[in-house]
């Protein structure tokens, strides 16, 4: 249930907030895409709250009272980017430069704010998964948690369909503000109730646990708060493997979400659509994503391997780039949707075993600091798509003022695709480098040397 809060909230972002900035309110799309990624640019700090929660026992519990700090704070924030976000429209619309600037400059300290809050609740929660679960149960638990994170996106895109339908051809500032501002003071209330619910009982109250597995010393074994964080940095740079997998998943990231500031720009503007239909074409991908995710963990992991389902769904994620390319010539909303329900299923079958090599690759001796490094690869790929995202969108543009045979909406969002089609063969190059062995030893032996300096 708290993966599907998160699920929801991220389409509104995504899906909602972005759409209504470029395309209803006139943002630059670099705006848009670097006050978005702020979420992902304080990223650094899921590994200072991965140590945090692996040391610091809060309320009697290691991993759910951070959880639900992490949620109040984001549901808050989440209240309070609406005003803010048509504040910034109306000094845009007045052309005052200089107020201008500090009102973007609050609104991206706000989405980082809001990304704080989120690597304050997300890293304990995946914590807690790694705590709770083998390493034969955690391919079921990715497929359930993530499936829950895509019901959420689709949740939420309905959710927009139905409740901001009115607002079809509406741009009038005035007119969209109060309708945004009490859905989203809806949600955030619906989010922080879901989270109580889900959480409460999940986690024993912290007792003397200590550190269980083959690196642990016999008669005296270390408990996880004392790795410390600078000894937890030590580990993760001993290893080039370390470097190898969080190469590939910054990569993999990128070529998954680089196109997701402008989705639903490109149906809007390429493809004519209201904002209920592009918020629906999350909902598509939602579905596909979660088709993808229940056969990669039943069939075609198992029979394939982690790494090979990997490659083939980075393959498929290309495929379907080329694809997403090709459609936008015929300007067909029913095209459009069909590759994005093939676009979801890639993305289900590549992050269900990306996710489970990411869990296999994390030790449980230090899980926090461990998920904390993987989801830091993850939201900097996602910032940067973010940012990347919506320049290339803005690039794409002044050509047109450049290039006369470039006229029309499409050609600045093919810009935005090709590039991402680039990252996705970089993603399958980083991918043929990994190595699961080479990593387990080395991190294994860097592990023991960590420990053994803080016994001695």
């Amino acid at each position: 249930m708290f993966q599907a809060c998160l699920g929801c909230l991220a389409v509104i972002f995504a899906g909602l907030l972005n759409r209504v900035m470029l395309s209803e309110l006139q943002f630059p799309g670099l705006l848009v895409g670097g006050a978005l990624a702020f979420e992902q640019f304080v990223a650094p700090s899921r590994v200072l709250f991965g140590q945090i929660s692996d040391s610091h026992v809060l309320w009697g519990r290691r991993r759910v009272p951070y959880i639900w700090l992490g949620t109040a704070f984001f549901c808050t924030l989440a209240v309070l980017s609406i005003p803010l976000i048509f504040h910034v429209a109306r000094l845009l619309e007045l052309g005052n430069q200089t107020q201008t600037i500090f009102a973007a400059a609050a609104l991206c300290g706000l989405f980082a704010l809001y990304g704080l809050a989120i690597s304050l609740s997300s890293t304990p929660y995946l914590a807690l998964v790694v705590d709770r679960t083998t390493e034969q149960q955690r391919p079921r638990a990715v497929g359930i948690i993530w499936c829950m994170l895509t019901v959420g996106i689709v949740v939420g895109a309905i959710a927009i369909s139905i409740n901001l339908k009115g607002l079809d051809g509406v741009t009038d500032a005035r007119t969209l503000e109060p309708v945004l501002r009490s859905f989203m003071a809806k949600v955030a209330v619906i989010v922080m109730v879901l989270t109580l619910v889900a959480t409460i009982g999940q986690e024993k109250p912290a007792g003397r646990e200590k550190l269980a597995g083959p690196l642990a010393n016999p008669g005296e074994e270390p408990r996880q708060d004392s790795i410390t964080l600078t000894q937890a940095w030590a580990l993760i740079t001993s290893s080039g493997q370390v470097l190898v997998f969080f190469s590939f998943l910054v990569l993999f990231t990128l070529a998954l979400f680089l196109q997701d500031p402008i989705l639903e720009s490109y149906g809007a503007q390429v493809f004519g659509m209201s904002i209920a239909a592009t918020a629906g074409l999350n909902a598509v991908w939602g579905i596909g994503t979660l088709l993808g995710l229940v056969v990669a963990g039943l069939w075609v992991v198992p029979a394939l391997g982690k790494l090979s389902t990997a490659r083939l769904g980075c393959q498929l994620i290309l495929a379907n780039l080329i694809l997403l390319l090709a459609v936008g010539l015929s300007g067909q909303v029913a095209a459009l949707q069909v590759v994005m329900l093939l676009f979801g299923l890639a993305s289900g079958i590549a992050t269900n075993s990306a996710l489970v090599l990411m869990l296999d690759l994390t030790l449980p001796q230090a899980a926090g600091t461990f998920v904390g490094v993987w989801g830091l690869a993850q939201a900097l790929s996602r910032a940067l798509g973010k940012v990347l995202g919506g320049l290339l969108l803005d690039v794409g543009r002044f050509l047109q003022t450049i290039f006369p045979w470039s006229e029309g909406a499409y050609a600045p969002f093919a810009l935005v695709l090709s590039v991402e089609c680039v990252v996705a063969v970089a993603a399958l190059f980083a991918l043929s480098r990994v190595n699961v062995h080479q990593f387990r030893e080395d991190t294994g032996k860097s592990l023991s040397k960590v420990l053994a300096l803080e016994l001695g």
